[in-house]
């Protein structure tokens, strides 16, 4: 996987702010924002990927934390820079493409500073499984693009274990599975208000 930073440098050039978005919807900025996952391979290296085609919306209500993330990632957009292994992880060993074509995110509640540093509470489903995840989740500034558009920043981490979801498949070698269990899911927003 192409390991992916939001481009924290271009908000430094035109003046990170640190005031969390006001109440309302905002949507992501597709060009600059990603969806990334890390699994072990073997026992000394990892291999990386991204869902090249998701989308999400984050609303912001009047009351402190009140708060609603949802996230939808195509399973056939699976980059892995690796073709025959994107194949693989479509199949019914991995995500099953056909019966399970999508990935979802739905909050259930937000604690924290949405200024600074927060946790996302909710459900991510993968492969028709349902369960509940902890995003550490941090609000990374704001800046306003040549355009008059202001961006909100943010970036987000969590740890699943594949195999509660149906993501069982593997292969043992000497010296231990082939892939890890643990998978690292991080995501990097930026927003921009809905229209």
């Amino acid at each position: 996987m192409k390991r992916f930073a939001l481009t924290i440098a271009a908000l430094l050039s035109t003046g990170l702010g640190l005031a969390a978005p006001a109440p309302g919807t905002y949507q992501l900025d597709k060009a600059h924002s990603k969806f990334v996952f890390e699994v072990g391979h073997l026992v000394f290296s990892s291999v990386e990927g991204r869902f090249k085609q998701f989308d999400g919306t984050i609303t912001l209500g009047p009351k402190a934390n009140q708060v609603d993330v949802k996230v939808e990632a195509q399973v056939d957009s699976i980059d892995t820079d690796e073709p025959k292994r994107d194949s693989h992880l479509k199949s019914p060993d991995f995500f099953d493409l056909e019966k399970h074509p999508k990935l979802t995110f739905v909050s259930k509640k937000v604690e924290g500073d949405l200024g600074k540093n927060f946790k996302i509470f909710g459900d991510l489903t993968i492969r028709g499984v349902t369960k509940s995840v902890v995003f550490e989740a941090q609000f990374l500034g704001q800046a306003t693009d040549p355009w008059g558009v202001t961006h909100y920043a943010y970036k987000a981490n969590t740890l699943i274990d594949r195999a509660e979801y149906g993501l069982v498949w593997n292969k043992m070698v000497t010296e231990g599975p082939v892939v890890g269990d643990q998978v690292t899911i991080r995501l990097t927003l930026e927003l921009v208000q809905a229209k």
